[in-house]
């Protein structure tokens, strides 16, 4: 298997054959050990370095990866790792937690878009405007705080939220970003797992919230909302990548690979140089070279 088909291997072509159940959380698509992933996700890293600065010099283009997934799925390790390489001037992650009343006070989209990554950078959203067809489906007494005119509050509000969000993921494409989504699948038993490991090991205590297991009771609920999510929202313009997440290794290897297939995709190259710029380099030159000794 090479990168592109690592990188081809959990994309939802068809969102609407998608089913969630049908990826297993543990799967680490026949590679057998850390260390191979090591070596990988190592050279993904060093190829990621290189296009981002390619990225930043083309300035036409801009990168937004969203990340989505249940507590303790690993999306804070896998940002960490896979950006290890980039240059942090060319990139930023915006977390997207509980909406301040500022927030409420506009659409559900605003806080999103204020933090659209500018051309020839990257942008990364930990969480993001998906929770709005996610944790607000799931406990759908959100909405009352949202300020909606109850006539819009109806039972087409989840249908039309997956269009507005395609809609804006189209717009964003037709203007130079660039958008790649994951939603990292975890099984319940691994979660479990995790979360007792931020119990039993003191430096991990800081990790744990009685929300985390609060949210952990409703599992099926947003396993069904994620489903239908990506089911919806998975576009060419947009496409969603289900990464199988139990093995944290494996997980920051597919999404290493996806982002770099990605940047590789849109052919990035060094500005070139016009003769005008030639000349004014040329006298730089002379100008230089005649300092003789200093």
């Amino acid at each position: 298997m090479n990168r592109k088909d690592l990188a081809k291997a959990y994309w939802v072509e068809n969102g609407k054959k998608f089913r969630l159940d049908d990826v297993d959380p543990a799967d680490t698509c026949k590679i057998k050990s850390k260390e191979e992933a090591h070596e990988w996700l190592e050279r993904g890293i060093r190829r990621l370095s290189e296009l981002q600065s390619l990225l930043y010099a083309q300035n036409k283009w801009a990168l937004l990866l969203i990340f989505q997934a249940m507590d303790a799925a690993g999306k804070d390790g896998t940002i960490k790792h896979v950006m290890s390489g980039v240059n942090p001037q060319g990139c930023e992650v915006f977390s997207f937690k509980a909406p301040s009343e500022e927030e409420l006070n506009h659409d559900y989209l605003w806080r999103s878009a204020k933090c659209l990554p500018q051309r020839g950078r990257i942008g990364i959203f930990n969480r993001s405007y998906y929770e709005e067809v996610l944790v607000v489906r799931v406990h759908q007494d959100l909405l009352e705080g949202q300020k909606l005119p109850a006539s819009l509050v109806t039972k087409d509000i989840w249908a039309q939220r997956y269009e507005d969000i395609s809609n804006f993921e189209n717009y964003l494409s037709r203007n130079g970003i660039l958008i790649r989504k994951f939603f990292l699948h975890l099984s319940k038993k691994e979660q479990k797992r995790r979360l007792l490991s931020r119990l039993d090991e003191p430096d991990k205590n800081w990790k744990f919230s009685v929300a985390d297991l609060r949210e952990r009771e409703h599992w099926k609920d947003y396993m069904d909302a994620y489903d239908k999510m990506i089911r919806h929202t998975s576009s060419e313009a947009a496409p969603w990548y289900v990464v199988p997440a139990d093995h944290k290794w494996f997980t920051r290897l597919v999404v290493a690979e996806v982002v770099v297939d990605a940047l590789e995709s849109l052919k990035l190259t060094y500005p070139e140089v016009d003769e005008k710029k030639r000349k004014e380099l040329a006298a730089v030159r002379k100008t230089l070279a005649g300092h003789h000794g200093e």
